[in-house]
């Protein structure tokens, strides 16, 4: 029996689901805000040297490395979402609870792994009980709707820990962030469990059964899925180093005030991300996903190429500006696109975690290949390589990757959506 296309016609509007949803974002991204570079400064006052602290992170790196397919299978399988974002959360927030009691090597590493792992089920659930919640229709606007108050709750979450980190300390931080799990809990709670179609939020029709799916090597013959998942590679393999080349130049250009303009652009582009995200969901079905596709993977290069020349901080911070571009397009696009590609296959969560491996391994190497640039050649060198990377991945899209939006499909119903705030 063939599998039926993803017919999201017929979608019901959960308006309550859907609101508390926006709130489950808000205070994931919050919680998840605790493992930023809180984390270095909290084992820093502890004792820890810079080498054992970048064991412990890259083993946690490592772990949710390599857990991101054998995730996305797993969200496929589970069928109670919640169920399954609210142990990824509880297990985060364990994580988080170690660092700030017990700040010794085995607890740490045993941390770093569990939020590895965590990590790598939450984003992929989110997407999963997106697409469950709202169809493929509603997709678009969904994920630019999840962008806008992840990216609100994390702010709101980077100012309050800031203001805790200076009043009281740093291992406060940990255990105050860990209190938002509680109404993390809430939030989900309010979703109805009927409202998020299983069979749905794995890209197959409502009603399909478990022998409908195709099999996962369908995954690896489809070229439009490898060519998007390279091109992610290479972004990430670009944007994850930037930060740290232009921090190395900042600390000798501005000296103690770098501390600042590293705060801004770090800042300023996530409060960018919230304003565009939405629009791009709207856009994505407009004018479609290629487009915009290489508007944020084009952002890369013509960041990196003004760092490679200028060290004044303003002109930098407007053209770190660029990186919420990418950030609110890339952040809506990588579900979508895969939702694309996907459908009707049953094997949209296994698809991200493919997807977000190699992205991941792209992030990993990013810092360590363009320190090597950087050591032997100089900054401008090692900026200058990310901008070769950063016009790779657009010269891959233009050439290879085809628009992915279904243009036969009808015009998404606006009641699958609350209204914004």
């Amino acid at each position: 029996m063939a599998i039926s296309s993803v017919d999201t016609r017929d979608v019901p509007s959960p308006a309550n689901s859907l609101r508390a949803f926006d709130w489950v974002n808000f205070f994931l991204a919050a919680l998840m805000m605790g493992f930023g570079p809180f984390i270095t400064v909290n084992l820093a006052v502890h004792g820890w040297k810079p080498e054992n602290i970048g064991f412990v992170l890259t083993a946690g790196s490592v772990a949710g490395l390599i857990t991101q397919v054998p995730a996305g299978a797993l969200i496929d399988m589970v069928r109670s979402r919640r169920g399954l974002l609210a142990l990824a959360a509880a297990a985060a927030t364990v994580a988080l609870l170690i660092y700030g009691l017990r700040p010794d090597f085995p607890f740490v590493l045993s941390a770093a792994l569990i939020q590895g792992v965590a990590g790598s089920v939450l984003g992929p659930t989110i997407a999963a009980i997106s697409l469950g919640l709202v169809g493929h229709d509603a997709l678009a606007e969904r994920l630019g709707r999840n962008q806008r108050f992840a990216s609100i709750g994390g702010l709101v979450a980077a100012a309050i820990m800031g203001v805790i980190g200076y009043v009281l300390s740093t291992q406060d931080i940990f255990l105050l962030t860990a209190t938002l799990l509680i109404p993390l809990l809430l939030s989900l709670a309010r979703i109805h469990t009927n409202d998020i179609h299983f069979a749905r939020s794995c890209g197959v029709h409502q009603h399909a059964t478990e022998t409908e799916r195709k099999h996962p090597a369908i995954l690896f013959k489809d070229h439009r899925l490898l060519t998007f998942a390279i091109c992610l590679f290479l972004f990430q393999l670009a944007n994850a180093s930037l930060l740290t080349l232009l921090g190395q130049n900042l600390v000798r250009a501005e000296g103690s005030k770098s501390s600042l303009v590293v705060s801004a652009l770090v800042v300023l582009p996530q409060i960018i991300v919230a304003l565009l995200a939405p629009s791009v969901g709207s856009m994505a079905n407009s004018i479609g996903r290629r487009p915009l596709l290489i508007i944020g993977l084009a952002a890369v290069p013509i960041r990196s190429t003004v760092f490679a020349f200028t060290a004044d901080p303003t002109l930098l911070i407007v053209i770190q500006l660029l990186d919420g571009l990418s950030g609110a397009t890339l952040g809506v696009l990588t579900a979508l696109v895969i939702a694309d590609l996907t459908q009707g296959t049953g094997r949209f969560n296994l698809a991200q975690g493919v997807v977000g491996a190699l992205s991941a391994v792209g992030a990993s190497l990013s810092t360590s290949l363009s320190g090597i640039v950087y050591q032997k050649f100089g900054q401008m060198a090692g900026l200058l390589s990310v901008t070769a990377v950063g016009i790779l991945s657009v010269v891959i899209v233009v050439a290879f990757m085809p628009e992915t939006r279904p243009f036969s499909r009808p015009q998404t119903r606006a009641s699958t959506t609350p209204p914004s705030p």
